[in-house]
């Protein structure tokens, strides 16, 4: 198994970088889908109101999950910046290349991601 080693840090800035900025470019659409719904009841019928405070909610969590994600990737950008990246934050060992790659933001090998997600 490949671990993270220093030499491929580009190649996760490069990655990190072009992921914030498509959340970024993301963010300005989704303010406007999760603004507030009119009720006006002579405009609209009742299973467009619905219909429209549903696609509010999801637009709204969409936006929450964008947020966090944001707050991963600047956590991540930052910790390449402290030379800490590809380290686990909890036992400090070297997380798995391939993990990065479907997660390049995330602070924890495997076992350890594992032992948090049981004890949560």
């Amino acid at each position: 198994m490949k671990y993270f080693e220093p030499e491929d840090t580009p190649y996760f800035l490069t990655v990190l970088e072009q992921r914030r900025n498509d959340l970024q470019d993301m963010e300005a659409g989704g303010q406007q889908a999760a603004a507030t719904v009119s009720l006006d009841q002579s405009r609209m019928g009742r299973l467009s109101r619905m219909d429209a405070l549903q696609n509010q909610a999801i637009s709204q969590e969409t936006n929450r999950r964008r947020e966090v994600e944001l707050r991963r990737i600047h956590t991540a950008l930052q910790r390449i910046t402290d030379g800490e990246y590809g380290e686990c934050m909890s036992c400090g060992e070297a997380i798995a290349f391939g993990r990065l790659e479907v997660d390049p933001a995330t602070p924890l090998c495997i076992q350890c991601a594992e032992q948090a997600e049981q004890t949560s």
